[in-house]
């Protein structure tokens, strides 16, 4: 399950930034694009049988890249993957990622937002998810991302006043983005198939950006088992 851990933090620490924010402050001073960038998460798995697993992300702005013959911000985890970025008046999209094993970057079969422009409570967006945490107890394969690799995710910005506090510092005026998804499994024979819920909450902060975030994805059921991943910023420069 570790494995599954890492490919969620690698997938959402592509979270990035926007064009514009709703009280007039350029896009950088919630999120830098800028080369020269470094941010370290902790990482932090709490499984639903009470294990717990923790792991250490570094991502890293790496400047302007070409794809597709146009221009793109490229960011990099420590873990080898690197993501393609643009911004227009629509917001932040990710439009490739490579891996070390690939020669070239692949492209996005669209446009993949991180955040959606106006930077206001109740705009929303949609792209595809899938079960990173919710595995099967006894059946193989036991992750479920194998099986429903695809499920829609409806993100919309809730707040742009919080205040989050991690071990990077406190920050004030953040925005809070939560994404839904929901996905039919067979949960045990007494429970039979039940909607089971995916939430991912973000935060982001004027300043470092992305500074936490919380993916839910529990089961409580005889057949299959969740959990939650934590991602807190612990230092960033």
């Amino acid at each position: 399950m570790a494995r599954a851990a890492r490919a969620l933090a690698l997938d959402l620490a592509a979270a990035l930034a926007l064009a514009g924010c709703g009280d007039g402050r350029p896009a950088g001073s919630l999120f830098p694009l800028e080369p020269g960038h470094r941010w370290t998460y902790d990482l932090r798995t709490e499984w639903e049988n009470d294990r717990l697993e923790h792991a250490t992300r570094v991502i890293t702005t790496e400047g302007e890249a070409r794809v597709d013959d146009a221009p793109a911000w490229r960011r990099r985890s420590a873990d080898g993957v690197d993501w393609y970025l643009r911004v227009d008046d629509s917001g932040v999209y990710r439009v490739a990622s490579k891996s070390d094993l690939d020669a070239e970057p692949r492209p996005d079969a669209q446009r993949r937002y991180v955040l959606k422009a106006p930077i206001a409570v109740g705009t929303s967006w949609q792209h595809a998810t899938t079960a990173y945490l919710l595995h099967r107890r006894a059946d193989f394969p036991p992750e479920i991302r194998h099986t429903h690799p695809a499920v829609t995710m409806q993100y919309a910005i809730e707040s742009l006043d919080d205040a989050v506090t991690t071990r990077a510092g406190r920050f004030e005026r953040c925005v809070r983005v939560r994404g839904r998804a929901v996905l039919k499994l067979f949960a045990d024979p007494v429970a039979g198939w039940r909607d089971l819920p995916l939430t991912t909450t973000e935060w982001y902060c004027r300043g470092p950006g992305l500074v936490k975030l919380v993916r839910e994805e529990p089961a409580h059921s005889t057949f299959l088992a969740g959990g939650t991943l934590t991602m807190e910023l612990t230092a960033w420069e």
